[in-house]
């Protein structure tokens, strides 16, 4: 059968399994222009279903859009996929599970520069495009999938809408956005949710389940994704599911590299680093070091988290308070780092202290551009700022 014939079979299938109507903050990130885009993100965080959104709400004849991922097909190449599709007049090709292909950044640099075809692709956090094969960085608009924020969790639970705003606004203005916020829903009614179960989408369909469905996907990405991407022996797989473990257990700022290094049994520390590195690459951990570090892998963070406040659920459910809202708040943002006063510093401006509602200004008192984010409180007053309101940042 005609491999173009097969793949709109296929197709068919994902439309009628994919038929959410919420739609994900990335619809109004994505510049749709472009045309190679690439969309990365955790396993879990909703990828195919926006691909899929995307696909249905495109106003191209379904003739001239096709969707296919990559871990279905066996084929020898994706351009030739692509070439055939272009040939009978596609217009617009979405390939998920990129990274599941081998060689995937040769065949797409060769239909961007010889076919007259917009590509959507996406992959796993973990990807990293391989400038030596043909410089495809050059090529593709890359964009971060994330998962739900508190925000879109309340969306979606409540079926209302909400607006998000940026780290100025909330910094500015956090005592008049909190009050009109309280005024449309109850943010304590919802943030022991979020925090527990709320970050990845597959929450509302499996609540029962969510946690050990989770887990399994955690165990997917180490075992499947990260050996795919990374040169991780089959036989090592273990020993990145005890860090994950370990690091769920340990405090975040007493980090003993030697001590991690011999309970999940490696003798170096660079190897124990990149550990830690390919399971921040795949969304599982998050280490944060000063900015004098820069992102140097070799170097010992200064806190080590794991990536999400549900991940501790799923691996030890008993975790202090404290490290889990510092987990959220570091969730929320990219360019962050620990800082000499305060527990973090953003933009290498802004300076952070987290805590609960009783929290002082004491560690960072006299710091310009200073804040205390507090938990437990519904409106902050000054520079205390309610730590559920950094949900609202995408």
């Amino acid at each position: 059968m005609d491999i173009l014939i097969t793949l709109r079979e296929y197709q068919k299938i994902y439309f009628k399994l994919y038929n959410q109507e919420y739609k994900r903050y990335i619809f109004n990130q994505v510049n749709f222009n472009s045309k190679l885009i690439g969309i990365i993100g955790a396993r879990g965080v909703g990828k195919t279903t926006f691909l899929i959104q995307y696909l249905k709400e495109n106003p191209l004849p379904i003739t001239k859009k096709l969707y296919f991922s990559a871990d279905n097909i066996d084929v020898d190449s994706i351009f030739d996929i692509a070439y055939k599709f272009y040939q009978s007049g596609g217009k617009l090709l979405i390939i998920d599970e990129i990274h599941k292909y081998v060689g995937f950044e040769k065949d797409l640099k060769k239909i961007h520069d010889m076919l007259d075809l917009q590509v959507i692709f996406s992959g796993s956090s973990a990807l990293k495009l391989d400038n030596s094969v043909g410089d495809l960085s050059r090529r593709v608009v890359l964009y971060e999938f994330k998962g739900l924020s508190f925000r879109e969790f309340v969306e979606i639970k409540e079926g209302i809408n909400l607006p998000a705003f940026n780290l100025n606004d909330i910094l500015n203005s956090h005592e008049e956005i909190a009050f009109e916020l309280s005024l449309k829903f109850k943010p304590f009614e919802h943030w022991g949710e979020y925090l527990k179960s709320g970050y990845y989408p597959f929450y509302f369909a499996e609540k029962e389940t969510y946690l050990y469905r989770l887990k399994s996907t955690i165990n997917t990405v180490i075992e499947v994704d990260l050996p795919s991407i990374f040169p991780i022996e089959y036989e090592k797989i273990i020993n990145l599911k005890k860090l994950v473990t370990l690091i769920c257990r340990s405090k975040p700022f007493k980090l003993n590299i030697k001590e991690l290094s011999s309970k999940i049994g490696v003798s170096d520390y660079q190897t124990l680093y990149k550990y830690i590195e390919y399971l921040k690459r795949g969304s599982i951990l998050r280490p944060i070091r000063a900015v004098a570090k820069g992102d140097n892998i070799f170097t010992k963070p200064d806190k080590l988290y794991l990536a999400n406040t549900n991940l501790y659920s799923a691996y030890c459910n008993n975790s202090e308070i404290g490290t889990i809202r510092e987990t959220f708040f570091a969730s929320m943002f990219d360019n962050i780092y620990t800082s000499k006063k305060g527990d973090f510093l953003v933009d290498e401006k802004y300076t952070f202290e987290i805590g609960g509602k009783n929290k002082s200004f004491k560690q960072i008192a006299d710091m310009p551009n200073s804040f205390v984010v507090a938990d437990d409180i519904e409106v902050g007053f000054g520079n205390k700022v309610p730590l559920w309101l950094f949900g609202f940042l995408y």
